[in-house]
């Protein structure tokens, strides 16, 4: 074992470089001193509290597996945090005064108060740790109706962070159509592109977490300089800021400064800045400034396209029809698709089990309950009318507009060819018409059948459809 608190450090360097890229190592690890090695613990020098709180939060394990190795399972790692000059002090050795030693294992934050703890003296651009998902970018966000606007509005911002229209851009959606990745993608191309911009993602539950331990430690202004330095803050989730004061407060002046000095902000959320009721009024206003764009739920052809790309990335083969039952049945979670994907191929492998739609039916019962539900009037009326983009009442109405009047003969033709309900029940579900009605709404979409080539595949798709989705059989 070496004894030497150096060789011990350069040790552990070695490792860390292997694991970690170039510009985070130089940032995080290359101002770091070792100071002694002593009773199997290595006290090292880092510049500030928020540099040790970032070590802490981000490279825990690295330094636990890397100390370790380097001194045995008993091994522990000390800290001196460098306090900076005091002129009211005498320092004949002009040396800059130190914090007393803490002794802190990696993961155990000390409850030590330290006054002025995010000191970053002389920096005025801080390359930091982006906290980007590299797997999300542009290549791999599938465009479709649902989210064009979007997509586009967040490739102009990555191309010219805070020098566009669209500053703040708020992206707003229910959970798993994407936020995340479409926010992240437009971080990650910023740095594609070598600019030297600084960018962060966060969460707004670490800002805010953040933002307690910065007025725990008394070092609110420094917590606020810190996020100054940022040219594209990405803030997920903002919602939860809800009701939380204080933290609105201290984000209100950093969206004031990172906006008045043309830096870009991007913020997702679940729901458009007018429904935010719990935000200071202020920040609302600020959050309407630039684009605020909704991500919508995707059709089936966008379904089934991003699912596709996450087969091809992953190298999976999945049969036609089983894609197009997933995809049937998944509607309103992106994420849930990948869950699907995932589980499917393990109980493929696992259960040794080729992968066909009764598999796929098997998986499905565990994401959505509509699966094992019994067709009924109801539910073609949603179908069909989903399909016409008309209104279900409108099928049930008196109108007879043409596009309407087609809707609802067939929604007629296809409960009667696919339920077991009488002829007077499907007339009561259509506004309370009566048999004879039925039956010649039946014979007119038959006779369009037999002559209308585009509109026999329409019924074809539209029957297949139903019976994928709601296992009739």
């Amino acid at each position: 074992m070496v004894n030497d608190h150096t060789a011990v450090w350069d040790s552990c360097l070695d490792t860390i470089r292997r694991n970690v890229n170039s510009q985070s190592f130089k940032t995080w690890f290359e101002p770091i001193k070792p100071v002694r090695l002593a009773n199997e613990a290595l006290t090292i020098q880092v510049p500030n509290k928020f540099f040790y709180e970032w070590l802490e939060e981000h490279y825990v394990q690295l330094l636990k597996r890397t100390i370790r190795e380097a001194l045995g399972d008993t091994g522990r790692l000390e800290y001196q945090i460098l306090m900076g000059k005091r002129k009211a002090l005498k320092n004949t050795s002009n040396k800059p005064i130190q914090k007393t030693k803490k002794t802190i294992e990696p993961g155990a934050m000390s409850g030590a108060q330290i006054k002025n703890p995010f000191v970053i003296p002389g920096i005025k651009k801080m390359k930091i740790d982006p906290q980007l998902n590299a797997n999300y970018t542009f290549d791999n966000y599938i465009e479709g109706d649902c989210n064009r606007l979007a997509r586009s509005a967040g490739m102009a911002v990555a191309s010219n962070p805070g020098g566009t229209a669209f500053n703040p851009l708020v992206v707003f959606g229910d959970v798993g159509l994407g936020k995340t990745h479409l926010a992240q993608a437009i971080g990650n191309e910023v740095l594609k592109s070598n600019n030297g911009k600084t960018v962060l993602y966060v969460s707004s539950e670490k800002f805010t977490n953040q933002i307690i331990q910065s007025i725990k430690n008394n070092a609110v202004n420094d917590f606020v300089n810190f996020y100054q330095l940022i040219d594209v803050l990405i803030v997920d989730d903002i919602q939860f800021l809800e009701n939380k004061k204080k933290t609105q407060e201290i984000f209100f002046h950093i969206f004031n400064q990172l906006h008045q000095t043309g830096r870009q902000l991007i913020l997702t959320s679940d729901r458009p800045p007018k429904d935010m009721d719990g935000m200071e009024a202020r920040l609302i206003s600020r959050f309407k400034w630039g684009l605020s764009a909704d991500l919508q739920t995707p059709d089936l052809e966008t379904r089934m396209a991003i699912l596709e790309s996450k087969m091809n990335k992953e190298g999976i083969d999945i049969p036609n029809d089983v894609t197009e039952f997933i995809c049937y049945n998944i509607k309103n979670n992106i994420r849930e698709l990948e869950g699907v994907m995932v589980s499917l191929m393990a109980q493929s492998s696992l259960n040794r089990r080729e992968i066909d739609v009764d598999l796929a039916k098997e998986v499905i019962k565990n994401f959505v309950n509509q699966i094992n539900k019994e067709i009924t009037v109801e539910y073609i009326q949603e179908l069909v009318a989903d399909h016409f983009d008309v209104d279900v009442a409108k099928l049930k109405g008196q109108t007879r507009k043409r596009s309407i009047v087609i809707a609802r003969q067939l929604s007629m033709f296809l409960a009667k060819k696919l339920t077991d309900k009488s002829l007077k029940a499907i007339g009561a579900n259509f506004g309370g018409r009566d048999h004879s009605t039925v039956i010649y709404s039946c014979k007119a979409v038959q006779d369009m059948l037999d002559t209308d080539l585009i509109f026999n595949d329409t019924v074809t798709e539209l029957e297949k459809k139903i019976k994928m989705s709601l296992n009739d059989g």
